[in-house]
């Protein structure tokens, strides 16, 4: 590599030595560059200036200005121009890489959940580079491609026996207005017993076209073998899976079927319901959990009527977990695991509070569903491959039953 020479008049140094540090520095530094561009030249030339040889490959014709952006302030370099080929510096493409990885970390700062204001003081003083709030939102932008590749992946034909849906609300400006959007999420537990987040899309609201809509597109890009549903009671998402997975038995979250009993319950009952509820729910049998329904009921007919009714009409579909091997019915009878990840979508989006429209969520959350599906990778299984053996000889056809049943109940009411 040629030799890079730096050159200073005595009035340049003292100029330096007496003026504004800052100023010192960025003075310094442009020499630097300059010199260092000027030796890239002169070996990439194969000559020095005025020099001829045999070996020359080009000749210089020039320079032009040239900014780049520092800690200490933006510098004005001269770049060597070469006459037939182009002339290349390390200088600049060190500085894109920089430029790019300050980038990449400034949207990772907007997905853990900073704000785009305070991203832009943090880059501001660490970096000594302004970018404005408005340019901070639109880097995230380069998300878009990356959610909407993850989010309409093919799904291969993956054998999901557990499906897990939610909704969780954001609001977004739209027509000048502040609505409120609904955000799905689809988690799957697949054969090998890992956990994937399939799908995630935004809607206006959680009505059956939209749930349709969201279940026939998981459908298309290749969910199947699905065996069986956990959700809240929300009726929209009960008659979507009805019409795209027939097959399919439907378990009600039982931890949201406790809250809606408990809802209507007197205040000097609801510790003992409670207690009684428990032991339901961790029966050992499907007659064991009967037996204690029917005197739970029985016992609080009078004092909790509403409550009981709500307790009679929603058993069954509460217990569709029985089934299975008593340690996989704890994991999968409610909807907890994804509800710990609303609660992290939410924490994610407390900073940012009205998302500027519909996009933008989809956007910042799909990347922190990306985020989050990237380290299930490392969780312990669900269930064993013994264990889904047996499930699938002794449970499958059991919930086959079940579901029929269900779709039965489902167009008789």
């Amino acid at each position: 590599m040629a030799q890079v020479n730096i050159t200073l008049t005595q009035e340049e140094v003292l100029e330096v030595l007496a003026g504004n540090r800052e100023e010192g520095f960025k003075f310094l530094l442009e020499k630097i560059l300059n010199e260092i561009m000027k030796a890239e030249s002169e070996e990439q030339l194969c000559a020095s200036r005025h020099e001829r040889t045999e070996e020359r490959q080009d000749y210089r014709n020039g320079t032009r200005e040239r900014s780049l952006n520092t800690r200490i302030g933006t510098l004005t370099l001269n770049v060597p121009r070469h006459r037939n080929e182009p002339f290349h510096t390390m200088v600049f493409e060190n500085y894109k890489r920089s430029e790019a990885a300050l980038i990449a970390t400034m949207v990772q700062m907007v997905v853990m959940g900073i704000s785009t204001r305070k991203v832009e003081r943090v880059v501001d003083t660490l970096c000594g580079t302004s970018f404005s709030k408005s340019t901070v939102s639109e880097l995230c932008k380069k998300l878009d491609t990356y959610v909407e590749d993850f989010k309409n992946r093919p799904l291969d034909d993956i054998e999901a026996p557990f499906l897990m849906l939610d909704a969780t609300y954001f609001k977004a400006r739209e027509e000048h207005r502040v609505r409120t959007k609904a955000f799905f999420v689809a988690l799957a537990f697949n054969a090998e017993g890992m956990r994937e987040i399939v799908g995630f899309e935004v809607f206006d609201a959680e009505e059956n076209y939209s749930w349709i809509t969201f279940l026939e597109k998981l459908k298309e890009r290749g969910l199947k073998d699905v065996r069986m549903v956990i959700s809240d009671s929300h009726k929209a998402i009960r008659k979507s899976v009805a019409e795209v997975y027939p097959d399919a038995a439907w378990q009600r979250c039982q931890a949201h079927f406790q809250r809606n009993i408990l809802d209507v319950v007197p205040s000097r009952y609801k510790t003992a319901i409670t207690l009684e509820l428990r032991k339901m729910f961790d029966s050992k049998t499907m007659e064991e959990a009967r037996l204690i329904k029917d005197e739970l009921i029985a016992d609080y007919e009078e004092v909790a009527e509403k409550a009981m009714k709500t307790l009679e009409e929603g058993f069954e579909e509460s217990m569709t977990a029985m089934c299975l091997p008593p340690t996989l019915r704890i994991k999968i009878r409610t909807t907890n695991i994804l509800e710990r990840l609303n609660r992290e979508f939410k924490r994610r989006s407390d900073v940012i509070q009205v998302f500027p429209n519909q996009e933008s969520i989809l956007r910042l959350m799909g990347a922190v569903a990306i985020e989050i599906n990237r380290s299930y990778a490392g969780l312990i299984k669900m269930y064993s491959a013994k264990t889904y053996e047996s499930i699938r000889d002794e449970a499958f056809p059991v919930l086959r039953k079940i579901a029929h049943e269900q779709l039965s109940n489902l167009k008789a009411a």
